[in-house]
């Protein structure tokens, strides 16, 4: 069976199936020629991977996303980062950086967070005179925090498949976040200092003042989610309703950018999207169920085992293979279908499975910035209007800071654990 299904799904990804069809392909494939096994249990297994009360988060936090983003959140909060950051040299390359921290607080995705922010500040690093390959790399890095800042939909998905709390895995997400976001900002500014980009004059601390209560109302969003759950107010999943709930409210009460009938379109929108990672999630629990049949996450513990009994060297051979995997696999399959293999492995290896999941969310978001399916560079090279290569070179210095981070992330555990630890109970 194992045998059918790989070779099943590795031809789907030589003829250019989408993942979640290659998934649900090779699956039936192997019930209907490696085994006895009915064809109606890939019907019931489609079901029951997204029978799951904490997946329903996923739709409500894609909705807030839209919402918050059509009622005019994005301008705001790059607006405030502007005026906080846009002096600096390579101030615009910074804001870009800071408006995407700000708004993976909101989006809880990377693919929304590149096109929401980006849509306003690649043009605005162009008209300045930035390289379109740097603004476009800028964004694609900045973006990719939209699934380490919490609320984050890949990390809803490791607790729901790996059984581990989703509120300590969002509380795990801070630090990591602020630390990449702050090293893509040094980076930003060594490069545009290099390249002699102009910075813009400072704007007054009257400014700030304005921005920052002009973009208070989004800001003040994952900090209720958060205080939500911190506090057991309510769970991730009821805190994704509160995000809706709240969206409408600033949309239409405060900020007055929505209208009644941008309803439907946003709806439409946040509907295809949810549409997308389910169908994914649906599809690969089919796969996970068939692995886990054949018994292959239990037999890549047993090497693992045998291959090393230090936790530092297993720790490297799985960040090597989730940024390998990163580059050519979507990250919600990633999880899916990795997360059941290396839970049983680390639990021997007596890892903390927040900390790995958190690791392992971010090391699939590096992928993100890397073809063939680096959703972010392809996002930001559509803004920009240029082809992949043109961001080639400028990407690298980003890649290596970000691995960089993760490896100090990987082997310095107090950083992704310290507020779990504290405030999570």
């Amino acid at each position: 069976m194992t045998l059918i299904l790989f070779v099943s799904l590795l031809f789907c990804f030589i003829i250019g199936m989408p993942i979640a069809f290659s998934l649900g392909v090779a699956s039936v494939a192997t019930l209907q020629f490696g085994s006895d096994l009915p064809l109606t249990l890939a019907a019931q297994r489609l079901f029951t991977g997204t029978d799951s009360f904490p997946l329903m988060a996923i739709p409500f936090f894609m909705l807030a996303g839209e919402l918050m983003e059509a009622g005019g959140i994005s301008r705001r909060l790059f607006d405030f980062a502007h005026a906080l950051v846009g002096f600096i040299a390579g101030g615009l390359a910074m804001v870009a950086v800071v408006a995407a921290m700000f708004f993976a607080g909101i989006s809880g995705a990377a693919a929304a967070d590149t096109a929401a922010v980006g849509a306003i500040s690649i043009p605005a690093m162009i008209r300045k005179g930035y390289e379109r390959g740097f603004a476009a790399a800028v964004q694609a890095a900045g973006g990719s925090i939209g699934v380490i800042i919490p609320p984050s939909i890949p990390m809803i998905i490791f607790g729901v498949v790996g059984g581990v709390s989703i509120g300590k895995m969002f509380l795990g997400g801070f630090i990591p976040g602020l630390l990449i976001g702050g090293s893509l900002m040094i980076v930003s500014y060594i490069m545009a200092k290099k390249a002699g980009y102009e910075r813009d004059a400072f704007l007054g601390f009257a400014a700030i003042k304005r921005t920052f209560f002009g973009a208070f109302w989004a800001l003040l969003m994952p900090i209720i989610i958060l205080g939500g759950i911190l506090g057991g107010i309510f769970t991730p999943t009821e805190a994704a309703v509160v995000a809706v709930i709240y969206g409408m409210v600033v949309g239409f009460a405060i900020y007055r950018e929505l209208k009644i009938g941008d309803l439907p379109k946003i709806f439409a929108k946040a509907a295809v999207s949810t549409s997308t990672v389910m169908l994914l999630i649906a599809t690969a629990s089919i796969f996970g169920w068939i692995l886990t049949a054949e018994r292959v996450p239990q037999n890549v513990a047993a090497y693992l085992v045998n291959l090393t009994s230090s936790p530092a060297l297993l720790y490297a051979l799985i960040l090597v293979c989730l940024l390998i995997i990163g580059t050519f696999m979507e990250t919600s399959a990633s999880l899916i279908i990795l997360t059941p293999v290396f839970l049983p492995v680390i639990h021997q290896f007596g890892i903390d499975p927040v900390h790995f999941g958190v690791i392992m969310v971010t090391a699939l978001a590096i992928g993100m910035l890397t073809p063939p399916l680096g959703i972010c560079l392809f996002i930001a090279c559509n803004i920009a209007q240029i082809q992949l290569s043109a961001i080639v070179r400028f990407i690298s210095p980003f890649l290596l800071v970000m691995i960089g981070v993760l490896v100090v992330m990987t082997y310095v555990p107090a950083i992704v654990m310290f507020i779990p630890d504290t405030f999570g109970g």
